[in-house]
C-alpha cells in the first residue's frame, strides 16, 4: 500500500509520475534492472528445472513456491522495465523509439517466460492421487487455491512438448487470423457527415461513434458508411471466423474438452453451473430490455428504431464536470461509503497515479492497470468535463481500490481478480457516484441520465448474454456442419440480437454483418463476465443501501483477490451465485429503474400513460 501523508488530494498532479519506476527513458537503472531480472529468473530456473522432488514432497513444493512468489513479487519476466515502457507507450503511441524499446523488453520477457513455464506445467501434472495430499497440507495452506486452479486446468493440459507446440501454432492458427481482420478494419475510412454539417473522411471508430448521433441525418450517413465497411470485409471475416472456430475445435478435441466454453470458465475460476444460471436468468428476463427499447422508441417519437439507432442518446446531459469538481464529488461519495476508499483515492492523486487529459499520441478511452504486486497502480483517463468522465473516474478507481485492498492482504500469486468478477468493484463505485449525481439533478436531467444508465445496463447485461448465446450456437453449428457461410452467420447473429431487443428495434439491412466488428467473439465466451460483474455489483449495492454495515462484507470480497473461487468467496458472505434467484435480484434492480424512468417520462408528459 502506498503511504498516505494527508487526506486532501492535490489537484496539480494530472500526469503519471513514473519516477516510482524510472527517472526517464534513458535511466541507466533500466539495463541494471534487466540484468538483475535475468539473474534472479535463471537462478530459479536452473535450480528447479533439474529437480523433481517438489512434485512429490509438500515441504519441498512450499520451498519452491516461496521462491517463485518472491520472484513474481519483485521481478517477474520483465519487472519495472516492462511496466515502465508499456505505460510510456500508452501516452506516447507515435514515438517509434518507445515502440522499439518496448519490443525489445517484450522479447526479453518472452524468452524468460518460455524458459520458466516448466514450473507451472509440471505442478499441473502432479498425479491426482497426490493432489489432495498437497491441497490438505498445512504448510501449503496459503497456496491452496493457487494450486487448486492449476489442478483444475491440468485435466486439459497436454505434455510439456505438446504444450510448446500448441503455443507455437497459436499465432499462425489463431492470432494472425484475428489480427488480419482487425488490421483490415482499422485501415478503413469513409466520408461522412459531421455534427457541424460538414463532411470529412473518418476512420471506423469515429464512424461508429457517429451512428449514435441525435441528428438523424448524421447517424444514418454514418450507418451507411459502417455497413459498407462491414460488407466490404465480410468475405474475409467469413474465412477468418471459420478458421479460428476450426482451430478451437481441434484444440478442444486434443485436450478432451466436452463443451466449447469450459476452458473459459476454468480460466475465470467459475463453475459452468454458475455461468449457466446467469445466462438462463438474464435470457429469461429479456422482457426488461425489450420494454426499455419500447420506451426509448416512444421517447424518440418513432414506432421502431433501426439497429444502429439502439444507442442514440435521449435528451441532453450537458452538465460540466471539470476534473477538480469530479475529484471532489467522487471523493465525497467514496468517503461516505468507507474512509479507506477515499484515503486510497487521495493517495493516487497525491502520488501522480493518474494521467488525466487527452493529448496527441495518447491512447483513447480509460483503464486502470497493475502489474507486479510491488509496483504502483496507474489510471489513464481522457477527461473532457462530461458527466460520463465523472463516471469513468469512479469506475477506474473501483479497479484501483480493488487492487490496493488485495495488495494489503495477499501474496503475489493471489494478486489480481478473475475476469468473471473484475467489473464488480468498478461498477459498484460508479453506480454510487451516479446516484449522487441523480440526487442533485432536476427532473429533465434525471430522465436523460436514467435513460443513459438503462442503455448502458441493457447493453452490458442483456446484449452481452445474447452475444454469449450467439457464440454458443455458432460453435455448436460449426461443429455439426464444418463450415458456415456469411449468410448463415448473419442470420444467426440477427436472431440473437432480436431476442433481447424485441420488436421496437428493427434488424435493418446491413446489421447482419455487424458481427464482423465484434472482436469479443474471437476471445471465446468472454462476454458473460460483463453481465455477471454488473449483476453481482447490483446485488451488493442493494445490500449496502439496506444496511450500511454491509460495506465491510463488500470489502471482504474486494480484498479476496485470487485466494478462493468467486463461488466460495460469496458463499462466505451468505450469497449463492449458483442460484438463479441471486441473478434475478440484480435484474430486479434494473426492472425498478425502468419502471421509475417510465413513471418520470409520464410525469413530464414525454409519453402517454398506458
Amino acid at each position: 500500500m502506498i503511504k498516505k501523508r494527508d487526506k486532501k488530494p492535490q489537484g496539480k498532479h494530472v500526469t503519471w509520475n513514473l519516477r516510482h519506476l524510472f527517472l526517464n527513458d534513458n535511466d541507466p537503472r533500466i539495463e541494471e534492472q534487466k540484468k538483475l531480472i535475468e539473474k534472479k529468473s535463471y537462478a530459479f530456473i536452473n535450480k528447479w528445472k533439474v529437480r523433481r522432488d517438489y512434485l512429490k514432497d509438500p515441504a519441498v513444493l512450499k520451498e519452491a513456491l516461496d521462491e517463485y512468489e518472491l520472484w513474481m513479487r519483485n521481478f517477474g519476466s520483465d519487472g519495472n522495465p516492462g511496466y515502465y515502457f508499456w505505460l510510456r507507450n500508452q501516452i506516447d503511441r507515435n514515438n517509434p523509439e518507445l515502440k522499439a524499446q518496448f519490443n525489445r523488453i517484450e522479447e526479453f520477457s518472452r524468452k524468460i517466460g518460455n524458459d520458466i513455464q516448466f514450473f507451472h506445467l509440471r505442478i499441473a501434472k502432479i498425479p491426482r492421487s497426490l493432489q489432495k495430499r498437497f491441497l490438505a497440507d498445512k504448510g501449503l495452506r496459503k497456496y491452496c487455491h493457487y494450486l487448486d486452479r492449476i489442478f483444475a486446468e491440468s485435466r486439459y493440459m497436454l505434455s510439456e512438448p505438446e504444450e510448446k507446440i500448441m503455443n507455437l501454432k497459436a499465432t499462425t492458427s489463431y492470432g494472425n487470423w484475428v489480427r488480419m481482420t482487425s488490421d483490415f478494419l482499422s485501415r478503413e475510412e469513409r466520408k461522412v457527415l459531421l455534427e457541424d454539417g460538414s463532411y470529412a473522411v473518418k476512420p471506423l471508430p469515429e464512424i461508429s461513434s457517429l451512428t449514435k448521433s441525435r441528428n438523424r441525418k448524421v447517424r444514418d450517413t454514418a450507418a451507411k458508411a459502417f455497413n459498407d465497411i462491414m460488407s466490404r470485409n465480410v468475405d474475409i471475416a467469413e474465412v477468418e471466423i471459420n478458421s479460428v472456430l476450426a482451430n478451437k475445435k481441434v484444440d478442444d478435441e486434443l485436450r478432451g474438452v466436452v463443451r466449447p466454453d469450459l476452458l473459459r470458465h476454468i480460466s475465470d475460476d467459475m463453475e459452468s453451473e454458475t455461468v449457466d444460471a446467469l445466462i438462463q436468468a438474464v435470457s429469461g428476463r429479456y422482457d426488461i430490455s425489450r420494454r426499455f427499447y419500447e420506451l426509448k422508441a416512444e421517447l424518440l417519437g418513432v414506432k421502431k428504431m433501426k439497429y444502429h439507432e439502439r444507442n442514440v442518446e435521449y435528451g441532453s446531459v450537458e452538465a460540466n464536470y471539470p476534473y477538480g469538481r469530479s475529484v471532489k464529488l467522487t471523493m465525497k461519495v467514496f468517503a461516505g461509503l468507507d474512509k479507506q476508499f477515499s484515503d486510497i483515492f487521495a493517495g493516487f492523486v497525491r502520488n501522480g497515479q493518474f494521467d488525466v487529459y487527452p493529448k496527441k499520441g495518447k491512447g483513447s478511452g480509460a483503464f486502470c492497470v497493475h502489474h507486479l504486486i510491488s509496483q504502483p497502480t496507474y489510471i489513464l483517463l481522457n477527461h473532457t468535463g462530461k458527466l460520463s468522465d465523472v463516471l469513468t473516474l469512479a469506475h477506474e478507481l473501483g479497479h484501483g481500490i480493488n487492487n490496493e485492498l488485495i495488495r494489503e492482504k495477499h501474496h503475489a500469486l493471489n494478486f489480481g481478480t478473475p475476469t468473471s468478477t473484475a467489473e464488480v468493484a468498478s461498477t459498484f463505485m460508479e453506480d454510487f457516484v451516479l446516484k449522487e449525481i441523480l440526487r442533485q439533478a432536476d427532473d429533465e436531467l434525471r430522465l436523460s441520465i436514467m435513460m443513459m444508465k438503462l442503455n448502458d445496463e441493457v447493453s452490458t447485461i442483456c446484449r452481452q448474454v445474447a452475444c454469449y448465446q450467439f457464440e454458443q450456437e455458432l460453435h455448436r453449428i460449426f461443429r455439426d456442419k464444418g463450415y458456415l457461410s456469411k449468410q448463415e452467420i448473419g442470420k444467426l447473429f440477427q436472431k440473437h440480437m432480436a431476442a433481447y431487443m424485441g420488436d421496437a428495434v428493427e434488424q435493418s439491412a446491413g446489421s447482419e454483418n455487424w458481427w464482423v466488428y465484434w472482436s469479443h467473439i474471437r476471445q471465446f465466451f468472454y462476454v458473460y463476465s460483463y453481465a455477471g460483474g454488473l449483476l453481482i455489483s447490483k446485488s451488493l449495492q442493494n445490500a449496502v443501501q439496506r444496511d450500511r454495515k454491509f460495506i465491510e462484507k463488500v470489502k471482504e470480497f474486494l480484498s479476496a483477490g485470487l485466494s478462493d473461487s468467486p463461488k466460495n468467496i460469496f458463499m462466505k458472505l451468505g450469497i449463492d451465485i449458483t442460484d438463479r434467484m441471486f441473478w434475478d435480484k440484480g435484474l430486479d434492480e434494473i426492472e425498478a429503474l425502468l419502471q421509475e424512468t417510465r413513471a418520470l417520462a409520464v410525469k413530464l408528459k414525454k409519453i402517454r400513460k398506458r
